[in-house]
């Protein structure tokens, strides 16, 4: 990874550029320090406490990955790619991680497979994570420093389809709790943790469903599923929160949009996958 050295950045020193301006944490900051030739200018080395100079180009030689994930053919959609990042564009009814009984059949064994094909080498870094039925956008970074800095730089859109109907837009600000005798199913109530939702209602299919674009202010666990089931609304086919799988055989829930800033251009990137619930499931 190259970082140019601003202007003025006169005088400052190596790991005060890398870590104030950068993005570097102090942990990968000790692991470059182990990496031959891990921070170089001109492919010299140079150590943290060096002084700086505007317009010098500082190389980081980031540390080799361990990889533990079994690579296995599953076709996923890449919806964006380069150096740093992935986008894929994850189905329904597929984890992100390997865990329990899926071990070989998740996103994670598809991204190490596509890798092996295009003779890369890195670990499977999931910069936002989607529950098994739902589908849509799943941003990876290719390396530590881009993983690092990308969960605070990426902003999440999703497409809902609700059981009932909703007009206009609004927020949802109730906090969620783990619900009593469940180990993962959330419910709203006094003790829980602040969780707010922004919705706003992009068709209404008489009064039977309604589609909506959600953004999350917060990021709790099943957070669209429990807030729209808490005033009524469950997702079409989410049995979980009371939705019924009369016509959907799951959650109707889709990251459609991320937006992050590139880790190492400083660029805004869009991506868009949009779906319709409709044509897929009836």
């Amino acid at each position: 990874m190259k970082f140019t050295v601003p202007e003025f950045g006169d005088g400052i020193s190596v790991k005060i550029f890398l870590r104030k301006y950068c993005n570097v944490s102090a942990r990968m900051l000790t692991k470059l320090k182990r990496v031959e030739n891990g921070i170089t200018i001109d492919g010299k080395l140079v150590r943290s406490i060096d002084m700086l100079y505007g317009g010098e180009i500082l190389e980081l030689k980031l540390p080799e990955d361990n990889i533990h994930i079994i690579p296995t053919n599953i076709p996923v959609e890449i919806a964006y790619e380069d150096e740093s990042v992935i986008v894929f564009n994850k189905p329904a009814d597929m984890t992100v991680h390997p865990v329990h009984e899926y071990i070989d059949n998740t996103l994670a064994n598809a991204a190490a497979f596509y890798a092996q094909q295009k003779g890369e080498r890195y670990t499977f870094r999931a910069v936002n994570r989607l529950d098994k039925d739902t589908s849509g956008l799943v941003l990876t970074a290719k390396n530590a420093y881009a993983a690092a800095f990308l969960p605070s730089h990426t902003e999440k859109t999703y497409m809902a389809l609700c059981e009932g109907r909703i007009e206009g837009s609004g927020t949802i600000d109730e906090p969620l709790r783990l619900k009593e005798g469940h180990t993962i199913q959330r419910e709203t109530g006094k003790g829980g943790v602040r969780a707010v939702t922004h919705f706003n209602v992009l068709k209404n299919y008489k009064d039977q469903y309604t589609l909506l674009e959600i953004k999350l202010e917060t990021g709790r666990t099943h957070q669209i599923r429990a807030h729209f089931s808490s005033y009524g609304n469950p997702l079409a086919g989410d049995e979980m929160y009371g939705g019924s799988r009369e016509h959907f055989p799951r959650q109707c829930l889709h990251c459609s949009e991320l937006i992050f800033k590139h880790p190492e251009t400083g660029k805004m990137i869009t991506v868009r996958r949009s779906i319709d619930f409709f044509n897929e499931y009836r």
